[in-house]
This record gives C-alpha cells, sequence and structure tokens, in this order.
C-alpha cells in the first residue's frame, strides 16, 4: 500500500513539473511582446493580422473543398446546367480563398522578416547599453562576461521567435477550432484521436530543447576560446608574429580540436532526436491511417457523401499536422524562453551605480591616498596594500617597480577603474567615491601602455580624447601640436582625414612611436583635465625621443598633477615625488637625489640602468 502511495505521489509530482513547464513558456512572452511592440507597432500589429487570417481560411478552403466534390457528384447525376455552374462557382470561391490565404502568408513573412532585423538591433542595443553600464570588473570576470556572450549570441532573434510562435500557436488553436467543429460532425472520437496523435512529438521536442539549451550554456566559454582562435588566425595585427613563431598549425589544430568536441555533441543529440522523432512519429503515423480506414469504411456503409469523405481526411490530415506544429511551437516556446531567461538575467543584472554628485572639491589639497589596500574580487590576496601618499597641484609623481609590483592597479584605482578594498583615496578633500564620476573622469586624461589604436580617422584618433569635441579641427590642431605629433600628421596625403589601420579601404600603418604620439594628443584633447596618468606613454620611442617628449611635456603641465609610470630613469628623474613599489607595497618614497642619497632599491635599480648606457 505504501509502495502504492508512493508511486501515486511520485507520478503527480511529474505532473507538476510538466504543469510547471508547459506554464513557464508565457513566462517571458509578455517582456518579449513588449519589446516587440516598442520595435514596431504597425508590424506587430500586421502579424496579428495576418496570423488571424492564415488560421481561419484553412476550415473555410476545406469545407468548400467538400462542397465541390459533392457539386461535382450531383452534376454528373443530374445533367443539369444549373448544377455544374454551381460546382464550377465553389472552384472560383476556393480559388479566391487560396488567393487570400496565400496574400495572408506571404504579408506574415514578410512582416516577420522585417521585424526580426529592427528587433535583432533592438536587443543589441539593449545589451550594449547594459555593456556601458558596467564596470572594468565585470569585463574582467570570466563567468559574467560569459553571460553577456551568451545573451549576444542568440538572444538578438530570440524574442521575435517566441512571439512568433505565440502567434502561431494562436493561429493553430483557431485552425484547430474550426477544424474540430468539423470532425464533431463526423465523431467526437475522431478529434480525441486528432490531439493524442500529436502528443509523442511534443514529448521528444520538448525534452531535447532543454538538452540543448544546457549544451549551449555548458560551452559558452569554449565558443568564445574559438572565437579568439579565429582573431588570432585571422587579424593583420596578430598575423606576424603568428607567422614568425610559426604558430599557425597549432592555433589551427586548437581550433579544430573545439569544433570536433562541440560536434560530437551536437551530433549525437541530432541523431537521438533524429530517432525519438521518427519512433514517436511512426505513433502518429499510425493514428492518422486508423482514421483513414476508419472514414473510408464509413464512405462505404454511404453514413457519409464522398464530399464529406475527402473533406474529413484533408481536415484529420491537416488538423494533425496543425495540431503537432502547435505542440512543436509550444516546445519551441520553452527553448525561446530558456534563451531569453539568459537574455534578461544579463539585462537584469544589478549594477551598483555610483552615488556620488559632489562636483567642487573642498580645499585644493591634490590626490591623497590614505592606507589603501585592494584585492580582486573572489581574492584574498592583496594586490595593493596599505598604500598611503599625496600628490600637490601642479607635482609630478613617477611610479616606478618591476612588472606585477601594482604600478597599473594604483592607476586604476585612482581613475576609479577599481574601487579600494579597505582606505580612501582623496581629490581636493573629497572622497573619490563621493564625486559625480561623469565631472571626475572630465578632470582627468590618461594613456594606458595598452592604449586603442582606433581604426578610425586621425582627427577621430585624437578627438576621442574629448568626446564633446570629438569633430573640432581646431582642437585637433593644439593637441596634436602638444602631443609632438603635428610634424608627421603633415607628412600624411590627407592630413586629420587619414584613415588609420588596415581594417578599412585606404588606412594607413603608423609605426609604434607615432601611435604613442596621438595617444599623448588624445591626453591633450582633455584641456580641462588637471590630471594627467601616463602609464608608459612613449615604451615605443628611443629614449633621445623620450628625452625630447618629456621636457617638452613637463612646460606644458605646469599647473597639472602628473602620474607617470615609466622604467627609464632618465624620465623619472625630472618628477619631483618618485615612488618605489615592490609586491604591492611602497618600499621608497622621494624625490630623485633622496632616493639616491638613502641608496637603496631606486638607487640599485638607477646605477644598473646607467650602467647599460656607458
Amino acid at each position: 500500500m505504501a509502495k502504492k502511495k508512493k508511486s501515486e505521489l511520485k507520478g503527480w509530482k511529474l505532473i507538476g513539473k510538466t504543469m510547471r513547464k508547459s506554464l513557464s513558456i508565457f513566462r517571458y512572452g509578455i517582456k518579449a511582446l513588449g519589446l516587440v511592440w516598442q520595435t514596431s507597432a504597425v508590424l506587430t500589429v500586421a502579424i496579428a493580422i495576418f496570423t488571424l487570417m492564415s488560421g481561419l481560411l484553412p476550415a473555410a478552403i476545406a469545407y468548400v473543398g467538400k462542397l465541390i466534390v459533392d457539386g461535382v457528384v450531383l452534376a454528373s447525376r443530374s445533367g443539369l446546367i444549373s448544377d455544374r455552374n454551381l460546382a464550377l462557382s465553389y472552384v472560383g470561391f476556393e480559388a479566391l480563398l487560396i488567393v487570400i490565404l496565400a496574400a495572408a502568408q506571404k504579408g506574415l513573412n514578410v512582416s516577420q522578416s522585417l521585424l526580426r532585423v529592427l528587433l535583432g538591433q533592438q536587443v543589441n542595443v539593449l545589451i550594449l547599453e547594459k555593456a556601458l553600464t558596467l564596470e572594468l570588473a565585470h569585463f574582467e570576470d570570466s563567468e559574467f562576461y560569459d553571460k553577456m556572450t551568451q545573451a549576444r549570441s542568440q538572444a538578438s532573434s530570440r524574442p521575435l521567435s517566441l512571439i512568433s510562435r505565440i502567434f502561431g500557436l494562436g493561429q493553430s488553436a483557431l485552425t484547430l477550432l474550426t477544424f474540430s467543429g468539423l470532425l464533431l460532425q463526423f465523431s467526437v472520437w475522431a478529434v480525441i484521436v486528432l490531439v493524442l496523435a500529436a502528443i509523442p512529438s511534443f514529448i521528444a521536442e520538448t525534452k531535447f530543447s532543454e538538452h540543448s539549451f544546457r549544451l549551449f550554456k555548458w560551452r559558452s566559454p569554449e565558443t568564445r576560446q574559438q572565437h579568439y582562435l579565429e582573431t588570432l588566425l585571422a587579424r593583420e595585427d596578430y598575423a606576424k608574429e603568428v607567422q614568425l613563431y610559426q604558430l599557425g598549425g597549432m592555433l589551427l589544430r586548437r581550433y579544430r580540436d573545439i569544433f570536433d568536441r562541440l560536434y560530437d555533441e551536437d551530433r549525437n543529440l541530432t541523431i537521438q532526436k533524429g530517432i525519438w522523432g521518427y519512433l514517436l512519429g511512426l505513433l502518429s503515423t499510425g493514428a492518422f491511417y486508423a482514421a483513414y480506414a476508419w472514414i473510408v469504411i464509413e464512405a462505404i456503409a454511404g453514413k457519409i457523401s464522398l464530399g464529406e469523405m475527402t473533406m474529413y481526411l484533408v481536415v484529420f490530415r491537416q488538423g494533425q499536422a496543425t495540431f503537432a506544429a502547435a505542440l512543436t511551437s509550444i516546445g519551441g516556446m520553452y527553448e525561446d524562453n530558456l534563451y531569453l531567461a539568459n537574455l534578461y538575467e544579463f539585462l537584469e543584472q544589478p549594477i551598483p551605480k555610483s552615488e556620488g554628485y559632489i562636483t567642487r572639491g573642498i580645499e585644493p589639497d591634490g590626490i591623497r591616498f590614505e592606507n589603501v589596500s585592494f584585492c580582486y574580487p573572489e581574492s584574498t590576496e592583496p594586490v595593493l596594500k596599505d598604500i598611503s601618499l599625496h600628490l600637490k597641484h601642479g607635482e609630478k609623481l613617477a611610479i616606478v617597480g618591476e612588472n606585477g609590483s601594482g604600478k597599473t592597479t594604483l592607476i586604476k584605482l585612482l581613475t576609479r577603474l577599481y574601487v579600494p578594498t579597505s582606505g580612501r583615496i582623496l581629490l581636493d578633500g573629497v572622497d573619490l567615491n563621493d564625486w559625480d564620476i561623469d565631472v571626475l573622469r572630465k578632470r582627468i586624461g590618461v594613456i594606458f601602455q595598452n592604449f586603442v589604436q582606433y581604426q578610425f580617422t586621425v582627427g577621430e584618433n585624437v578627438g576621442v580624447g574629448d568626446v564633446e569635441r570629438l569633430n573640432e579641427y581646431q582642437e585637433w590642431e593644439v593637441a596634436t601640436e602638444k602631443g609632438m605629433a603635428k610634424p608627421f600628421i603633415n607628412n600624411m596625403p590627407k592630413g586629420f582625414s587619414t584613415q588609420l589601420g588596415k581594417w578599412f579601404k585606404g588606412g594607413q600603418e603608423l609605426s609604434g612611436g607615432q601611435w604613442q604620439k596621438i595617444a599623448l594628443s588624445r591626453a591633450f584633447m582633455r584641456s580641462q583635465a588637471d590630471i594627467l596618468v601616463l602609464d608608459e606613454p612613449t615604451a615605443a620611442m628611443d629614449a633621445e625621443a623620450e628625452m625630447n617628449i618629456f621636457n617638452h611635456f613637463r612646460s606644458l603641465t605646469k599647473d597639472q598633477m602628473v602620474v607617470l609610470i615609466s622604467h627609464r630613469f632618465s624620465t623619472v628623474r625630472m618628477a619631483d615625488k618618485i615612488i618605489v613599489m615592490a609586491d604591492g607595497k611602497i618600499i621608497e618614497q622621494g624625490s630623485h637625489e633622496q632616493l639616491l642619497a638613502t641608496d637603496g632599491r631606486y638607487a640599485h635599480l638607477f646605477s644598473l640602468q646607467a650602467a647599460g648606457y656607458k
């Protein structure tokens, strides 16, 4: 008895799970409908009208077909012209209905095609708008980056797919309702057989939809790796190293290995889906031919006319296909919801907004780090430990240290790309977290070592330093004069209008030193900025060019705070204050002369580099 109750309980749980799955298909339907309506209300209404027409006309066509057959039989028996004309009028009426149905279906396809393009753009814009609100840490989090990759990969087409399926389900429901009305004249059991015959296909579709989505979600890191390998093999900025180090074969093998692994999963899923679909489809076919035989027997017995037999066979065949399509739509809607869940999980990811609102400092105190430490998320090992320093207005600070000592991380904290784990950073007496982020960023001009080489024109490459004055020619002139890029720009065929990079037609490539002068000019576009941050800004230049740049640079930044990271001590020695970092800590700080007198780490590094020039 207990065993029976346990079995019944298990059965009810299974039914409950199935019901929850079925209801879950509508979870994102309203959101998707709102998104589609927002994209184009006209096309949404057009799809609804064409769907309604496509749902109602098949039953009418089937019924007119019955009238044609019965009219032909009557006319052949009676020989009357009136009966013949009546049969021909039915033919003409059916032709008209077929033309209207074809127009509705074509209109539906056209509307969906147009909406698909618009909706793809709309969803991609939503994803990119969300990406603009993310912090740097989100892009460095592989799990979160996978979510964004998954959202971008297929979700742009899924909202329309879900809406199309919902409308398609409505169309199928209308068709089935009218078909059922016709079949009920024959037998209620015919309707029941029609319904039961389509269920096996639905079971197979739902089962494999879920499995397909799980594969998609699990394999996102591998897909990103495959795209990365494509980039390495096909991009011009990687081509020289790939060729010189003969990496092509190794990269292509990795690419093929990932594809083979993903293909094996897809192949297994496709084969299983095909086998189960075929076996379960046999049940539907058997049900149809059983009903076929039943209808033929009834016609032979004279219980139904030849026209009715034809109509019932057409209705049963089309009804079965329509019902199977409806259940397949439900299975597809379930899969669409899984993808949309992933999309909205990304779009609705809570991003803590900056609550800073202060636009002016309390006092002209410059920049202060007070016992600042920083750990990366999900790490307990501090990258920076107890950093304290003070940079006054007009002072120049140089940061030196080995790679991995925390120099660039300190810069990212100063520019508020990261937030300290403990301690605080003040600008003019106000915590950086309390500053309005837009006001703060406008006060800072930055050049990172791996600055972006935009595939834009020369002028735009400089202008992006201040996007509000992106296209102001006079500002380009001033900024490139300060950044010492003007001489080689004047020698270019189209000056500031010269396309840079090789991605687009007519593009011209620059040397590493020229790109760095463009980046330096970009920082000078922010003429209102009183903080300049330079992370290895002249690494691609020779020592003499770098010295000329910084002698020029120092005269231009008398009233600005400058933070400089460099490995060349000829440049560093020009700073008012120098800090030496190691293992995330400041181990020495002072002027060039003070640090030499201390005879510590800085003096040792300086003597090593000086010896190299003797």
